[in-house]
């Protein structure tokens, strides 16, 4: 009889693989040891087959976006610690995880001094955006210039600003740490081709009034300006720096 049993599975095996459901092939054993033990009919022993192939496929699918989104760490909104940034305006950040922004091609900015968790909230809402099926793609600004600097000298510049269309939101990462140099025009005209196509979300340590500080040009970041603040969502993140204070939490409890 185990013979014969062992006999089934094989085949079931080769019609998964042929038929592609690696969701089914890797867990009919258990739903049908499941299914002989709860004395269920096979109607739902089929159904639950097929839901098990649902499931692992929606995740697949989840893992293959967040690979594809670039984000370092996959954070969320529960693991931040709201209590640290007192003033941030927690139900606003809450509300912007449901999406809607991307909908409307709105942007976020999020703006305030380093180690007060702008990342953490931007890349959150990021990992929300991908849970919910948009496109995103990370990346600090530093590298975005760089790889506009080499497109731009191979001659090549139109056709890598298209290959960001495929992306619901770009995270922005980090503007302002670094002065953009010959940079800064070709930064202008990334986030001017986004302008009302898709959404960005830019986190930065400097206030608006001193972005010229990295652009060099005032014409420019005023434009800019003018456009990315057009249909925006800017957070202010008041506060000390929470990465300081949980390493001074950690000095002091070992020098208890």
């Amino acid at each position: 009889m185990s013979e014969l049993l062992d006999a089934r599975e094989a085949v079931v095996d080769i019609y998964c693989k042929q038929l592609k459901l690696p969701g089914l092939k890797a867990s009919f054993r258990e739903l049908a040891r499941d299914a002989m033990e709860q004395n269920q009919t096979a109607v739902s022993f089929l159904a639950a087959c097929l839901g098990k192939e649902l499931e692992i496929r929606a995740q697949k699918r989840l893992n293959t976006r967040l690979r594809q989104s670039r984000i370092h760490e996959v954070k969320t909104l529960e693991s931040f610690d709201f209590t640290s940034i007192p003033k941030l305006p927690k139900n606003k950040i809450i509300s912007l995880a449901d999406g809607k922004f991307i909908k409307d091609r709105e942007n976020i900015i999020c703006v305030g001094q380093s180690g007060t968790g702008k990342t953490h909230i931007a890349s959150a809402i990021g990992v929300s955006a991908i849970q919910q099926g948009f496109k995103v793609r990370f990346i600090k600004v530093a590298d975005l210039i760089q790889e506009l600097l080499r497109a731009e000298s191979e001659f090549r510049l139109p056709r890598y600003l298209k290959t960001w269309n495929k992306f619901d939101v770009v995270i922005l990462d980090e503007l302002g740490y670094i002065n953009l140099g010959a940079g800064s025009p070709l930064l202008f005209q990334f986030c001017c081709e986004r302008y009302e196509r898709g959404s960005l979300i830019i986190t930065t340590n400097l206030e608006f009034g001193r972005w010229g500080e990295v652009f060099g040009d005032n014409a420019l970041t005023v434009a800019l300006l003018d456009r990315i603040t057009h249909h925006a969502h800017v957070i202010p993140f008041v506060g000390d720096s929470y990465r300081f204070k949980e390493s001074r939490q950690k000095l002091e409890m070992t020098t208890d």
